[in-house]
């Protein structure tokens, strides 16, 4: 479309990002925020009948199944089916499948709080690939946003020994997977349409998930699992479709950062459901991540 190629042409000649295009980042990213708010509880509710590599089958499937449709009714969608930059594409979703995977896991093995408290290490990796791979500015205000979100996250985990077993290791590896991933979905929106972007991740993804599981799995479902299964189809769909539109108006160290708001969020959720403990220092560490994050898209907005 001519205003995402006008964006992403500026972000590549280094012009200050407009409101304008501060405000889609803003909005797909609560897309983004939703989605995968709605994926963790779906998939906690169907880890008590499936293995992990099933859910994800799940998600991918489904995915695949409406893509298709998509394609089949609308010709223009499929000339968007080439295989230019195929190996960025093979990278983006190992990398995705990898970290989606010990995410997915440690899902099951590990209270809310700590799992995305440790995953939001990722817009640290995210910053330090962004000024290796794409060349993006490392400013203040981006270094800022960093720092305060993992203030924030210390303060409301408090991470002590038990932040060592292993399944916390599976999130903390999933979280520089999940970096790699966003470099390099950044790097395909500036050849490849979003459509594309979210039909190769399907179709690549859904053997890699498959090959781990039961291929009769279905039978296990019941009539309770029924809203989980839609949940963890719909939110598998809009979670990438949201976070790689946000990636076309605005720098990885922008876009990336607002993920941090997940954390407080997904914590009263815990406690609301599932009777996680919330303490005060929810509150405490959730003020610095909101701090950072509006200081940094302050100056994204001014084109610091």
């Amino acid at each position: 479309m001519p205003g995402e190629a006008a964006t992403q042409s500026g972000a590549r000649h280094g012009a200050p990002a407009t409101n304008y295009s501060i405000v889609r980042v803003l909005l797909w990213m609560s897309g983004v925020l939703l989605s995968f708010t709605v994926m963790a509880l779906s998939i906690r509710q169907l880890g008590k009948t499936l293995g992990v590599f099933e859910i994800i089958s799940i998600r991918n499937g489904t995915g695949l199944v409406v893509l298709s449709v998509l394609a089949l009714a609308r010709p223009q969608l499929r000339l968007q089916l080439n295989t230019r930059h195929i190996w960025l594409q093979v990278t983006r979703n190992v990398l995705s499948f990898a970290g989606g995977f010990g995410w997915a896991l440690a899902i099951t093995l590990l209270p809310f709080a700590t799992v995305f408290a440790l995953e939001f290490t990722t817009p640290a990796w995210v910053a330090l690939f962004a000024v290796l791979i794409l060349g993006e500015r490392m400013t203040a205000s981006r270094i800022g946003v960093v720092v305060l979100g993992l203030a924030g996250i210390l303060l409301i985990t408090r991470p002590g020994i038990e932040g060592f077993q292993p399944a916390s290791l599976l999130v903390l590896g999933a979280a520089v997977a999940f970096g790699g991933s966003a470099i390099t979905t950044k790097k395909l929106t500036a050849s490849q349409t979003t459509f594309a972007i979210l039909f190769w991740m399907n179709a690549m993804q859904l053997p890699m998930n498959l090959a781990g599981s039961d291929l009769l799995f279905v039978r296990k479902l019941g009539s309770s699992d029924l809203w989980p299964v839609i949940g963890v189809a719909v939110s598998g769909l809009t979670s990438h479709l949201c976070l790689t539109n946000a990636f076309r108006y605005g720098d990885a160290t922008v876009v990336y950062p607002l993920d941090f708001l997940r954390l407080p969020l997904i914590a009263v959720i815990g406690w609301w459901f599932y009777r996680e403990a919330l303490d005060p220092m929810v509150f405490a560490g959730a003020a610095l991540i909101i701090a950072g994050v509006l200081w940094n898209l302050h100056d994204a907005a001014r084109g610091k």
